[in-house]
């Protein structure tokens, strides 16, 4: 069953850390993860062209600290630091809690997995064939210093009547093994013939775990 497993949550304590951290009584407890979910959910959706791949979320009574990582920080932050107040102030008014923002910029996007995937998506919805799309995302990871690199996309690939599943690997992609620091990311590419789904798993070189 080693295939149907999320590769984050699968080393959630081990070598990954949670992205959203709080301790709330049982009661307390649906309607802030609802939060945080409306939370990523409205950055995700406004932060689009940032190239955002995760986001961390901490809590302490009634302020919210909210840590965006992106690959193009000046997008997110604005013209004289205008679009991180206007964030601000849409969170404040739909969570009716303090906001604390801290911007974090990505080093390497290209072996991101997350971004990776939107990548390769993008490319599927400008109709570029999708093994050119995966190949060269497949090198540009391998030439930044990935151990390693699957890409997968399923669903009706150059508008073929019928759908497949078409994959491309190098380098070592070692999903088993917990310690090993695997990079997870899923995302849909929208075309004229229907959904195409995009994952990505990244082997990045050995470093301290998160803990």
């Amino acid at each position: 069953m080693g295939q149907k497993t999320n590769p984050i949550g699968f080393r959630l304590a081990v070598r990954r850390n949670w992205q959203s951290r709080w301790f709330a009584k049982k009661k307390d407890f649906p309607a802030l993860l609802l939060e945080d979910k409306l939370i990523r959910d409205m950055l995700m959706e406004k932060l689009k062209q940032a190239s955002v791949p995760r986001i961390f979320i901490e809590r302490a009574s009634n302020r919210v600290r909210v840590k965006i990582y992106t690959a193009r920080p000046g997008i997110v932050i604005g013209r004289k630091g205008q679009e991180v107040e206007n964030i601000k102030l849409q969170l404040a008014k739909m969570t009716g809690r303090e906001i604390l923002l801290d911007i974090q910029e990505v080093k390497k996007p290209e072996i991101e997995a997350q971004l990776v995937a939107e990548n390769v998506a993008l490319q599927l919805e400008r109709r570029i064939n999708f093994r050119r799309a995966m190949t060269k995302s497949v090198e540009m990871a391998m030439a930044l210093g990935a151990d390693g690199i699957r890409i997968q996309v399923s669903g009706r690939l150059n508008g073929n009547d019928i759908a497949s599943r078409q994959w491309q690997r190098k380098g070592r992609v070692p999903l088993h093994t917990l310690r090993e620091n695997i990079d997870y990311g899923f995302s849909e590419a929208h075309t004229l013939f229907g959904k195409i789904g995009v994952k990505c798993w990244i082997c990045k070189k050995e470093e301290p775990a998160t803990t």
